[in-house]
């Protein structure tokens, strides 16, 4: 053992159970060579600084000793930080070297010591952790970041004994802390550290502040302490009889954040609304954690009226440091807020000391993995703003943050997608609930269907008998069960919607004396641009088809399949053979028209422009030849009555070289941005047709077009009009010529 004979009585007593008490500290975790390493570094640190004290007349031994006190107890760290914490600047003091030091002490020990010499050397008087160059400079120095967490370990022993240091010292000490350590231990989830750290600077730089307030709630501490209880029982009783073995405690908020409080809300002490923190301990089992906590603050929001904007959900979505917990301000006797903490004893752990305890409770049946979650802790450092900060971690629970727990008015508890709107909620209670959903009080406030809820709302759905399931529902569901019921039902009405527009349509035909056939239903179809029979009735049902604009259409029709067929029979069988029989073939008396023909003088009329695969007759002018006109042409009739003997029977030369051939299109519809390119498209690029001209016409949100084609034939012709039909915003497509 190192020479005592230099201290009193009470200094060896102090000095030897410092060494016994940090010795049975990193037992449960040391193996017997890390003791014997601990030691040889005390005898090392004795012998270098025995005689040496601080300001305060204290033995530099014993100030060592206690910073390796801190590193253990309350930041979580092992044997190598211990060893450094009584021997960091050793080699600057005295004959011992860094490569002596890593001879007996590894690696590692000697990069720590090298780190904190370098760092110790930095002017701080200016620092700031949000300065990403000092930030970067501060980090680049460090190659082992238990060098920042020893730091924070001293500077916790400094503040908590400013009689060792000279007011110089402190007054850079309180510097440092305020600007650097306290955003660091903030970072890493050291909040007991940095609530600390914080009360202390506040009662350095504001001691007459802080004694106030100090004072004031040292005053009212036995009416707290009644008023608390009496908070507190009913919760502890009702937590009781729902089976939750919790341990509860509580506390008045720290003196900086009363103060911050008072700043913030421009109030005196008296008028803080949350001047307490109760904190509900549960002990779960670790499939159950989750929606224990949420059971308790469905208790606890039962008994007291909760502040909705004031819910914090650390448990779904924990902080970057590992920190989980429930936070909920309520509504206690007198109007007074009370914040309440809920978490589990392993969330508390992790909370109490941040991220070494994270690692130190997942490791209970191991050796803790020191440098797996010391490479978390440089990584939260280097990336301040970074969320992901312990992949590991986060990963393992990411099954939980897609989650979220709402409470019925019963207290039952429903698992909902993160997401999930008052409609899923009811849904999720039962079909005819969601079916009749008109909105919903969510803590006690009337909400509309499509709002969001978030963890641990109250809902209570409101029903209304017609409210009924509508298309426009699926836009904002979330959930497979909300969407497929309300899908389901929107299907059965369309059916029974469909079959009612059916019965309408056979009764109107009937009226009118037409057939339901299937050749009028395909008719039907394509013309209105459904995709079915179904929807088609469907359609009449609802009103978007008028019967009266349908009936015009069939009539129309109708009109023209007379014509058509009137004209085939009055077009005359040809028994002057010497006269046609240049153009006539031995099989059939036709005239075939054909571009190849250069000794026939015949020429397309204007008024129908036929093209080939149109019912076609010629009609023999008595200046201009043959003129090819439709059978349908407007003017065949007239020409049939008055000039049935100059009608010749007329058809197109099957070929596939054929010629083109005009026709004129008119398209009508509503008017949407850059639907006249669409068109365009369809007919330059998709069907490679030539537009001769065209011309577009809008008026109160419709539009009005005419288009010049050529085209080969009929069939070429519809499929264009068939293409055209599917550009969104097209009603109607017909040919004019």
């Amino acid at each position: 053992m190192p020479d005592q004979t230099i201290y009193n009585a009470v200094e060896k007593q102090q000095i030897t159970e410092a060494h016994i008490a940090l010795i049975d500290a990193i037992k449960g975790f040391a193996s017997q060579d890390d003791i014997k390493r601990v030691n040889l570094a005390y005898e090392w640190a004795y012998k270098v600084y025995s005689g040496q004290r601080m300001a305060s007349g204290k033995p530099y031994i014993l100030h060592l000793i206690r910073i390796a006190h801190i590193a253990v107890n309350e930041i979580g760290l092992g044997v190598s930080t211990v060893i450094c914490s009584l021997l960091h600047g050793i080699n600057l003091k005295s004959s011992y070297s860094l490569s002596e030091i890593e001879h007996h002490f590894g690696k590692t020990v000697s990069s720590i010591v090298d780190g904190f010499n370098k760092v110790s050397e930095l002017r701080t008087e200016r620092l700031s952790f949000h300065s990403d160059n000092f930030r970067k400079l501060f980090l680049s120095l460090i190659d082992d970041i238990r060098v920042i967490l020893l730091k924070i370990a001293h500077r916790l022993y400094d503040l908590r004994n400013p009689e060792d240091h000279s007011k110089e010292k402190i007054d850079q000490f309180i510097y440092e802390v305020k600007h650097l350590y306290v955003p660091i231990a903030h970072r890493l989830g050291l909040y007991i550290i940095k609530a600390e750290f914080e009360e202390r600077v506040m009662k350095f730089e504001s001691p007459e502040i802080f004694e106030a307030i100090n004072e004031k709630i040292k005053a009212t501490k036995k009416k707290q302490e009644a008023y608390i209880q009496d908070f507190l029982q009913p919760i502890q009783r009702e937590l009781i009889a729902q089976g939750l073995d919790c341990a509860v405690k509580w506390r008045t908020k720290s003196i900086p954040s009363v103060w911050a409080k008072m700043r913030a809300q421009n109030v005196e002490f008296e008028q803080v609304y949350d001047l307490f923190a109760v904190r509900i301990i549960i002990k779960s089992l670790p499939k159950k954690e989750k929606e224990d906590c949420w059971r308790a603050y469905s208790i606890v929001s039962d008994i007291y009226q909760p502040n909705p904007k004031r819910l914090r959900d650390w448990i779904t979505t924990p902080k970057a440091s590992g920190y989980e917990s429930l936070h909920c301000t309520v509504k206690a006797p007198m109007d007074k807020w009370v914040e309440v903490q809920i978490r589990t004893e392993r969330m508390d752990e992790i909370a109490e000391k941040g991220q070494a305890a994270h690692w130190v409770y997942k490791n209970k049946a191991k050796h803790l993995d020191t440098e797996e979650w010391l490479n978390q802790v440089r990584d939260v450092l280097e990336n301040p703003d970074q969320l992901n900060f312990d992949y590991t971690y986060r990963n393992a629970n990411r099954y939980q943050s897609d989650k979220i727990f709402i409470f019925t008015p019963n207290g039952d508890l429903k698992q909902l997608p993160v997401g999930s709107t008052v409609l899923d909620f009811a849904y999720e209670v039962h079909t005819q609930v969601g079916s009749t959903c008109n909105g919903a009080r969510v803590n006690n406030k009337i909400v509309p269907i499509r709002h969001v809820l978030n963890n641990g709302d109250k809902v209570e759905i409101v029903t209304s008998k017609r409210q009924r399931p509508k298309p426009d529902w699926l836009s904002f569901v979330v959930t497979d069960r909300a969407r497929n019921k309300i899908r389901k039902y929107i299907k059965e009405v369309e059916m029974q919607e469909s079959d009612m527009g059916k019965e309408m349509l056979l009764r109107k035909l009937k009226n009118w004396k037409l057939t339901l056939s299937e050749d009028v239903v395909n008719l039907l179809v394509k013309h209105y641009k459904t995709e079915t029979a179904v929807d088609l009735y469907h359609q009449i049902a609802t009103g978007k088809i008028e019967l009266s604009e349908l009936k015009k259409y069939l009539v129309q029709q109708a009109e023209a399949e007379k014509t058509t067929t009137r004209a085939e029979k009055e077009l005359p069988r040809s028994d002057n053979k010497n006269a046609l029989s240049p153009l006539s073939t031995e099989a059939e008396d036709y005239m075939i028209i054909d571009n190849s023909l250069s000794n026939v003088n015949y020429h397309l009329a204007r008024c129908c422009n036929p093209i080939p695969g149109d019912s076609v007759f010629g009609f023999v002018t008595v200046s201009s030849g043959i003129t090819i006109h439709r059978v349908n042409c407007p003017n065949a009739g007239r020409l049939l009555e008055r000039f049935s003997y100059r009608i010749i029977r007329v058809r197109w030369k099957d070929s596939k070289d054929s010629p083109v051939f005009q026709s004129t299109i008119r398209i009508s519809g509503i008017d949407t941005i850059g639907l006249v390119g669409e068109i365009t498209k369809v007919i330059s690029s998709d069907l490679k047709v030539n537009m001769r001209s065209i011309s577009f016409d809008t008026k109160d949100g419709r539009f009005d077009g005419r288009i010049a084609l050529h085209i080969k034939d009929t069939e070429h012709l519809e499929q264009l009009i068939h293409k055209i039909m599917k550009v969104k915003g097209v009603e109607k497509v017909s040919r004019l010529k």
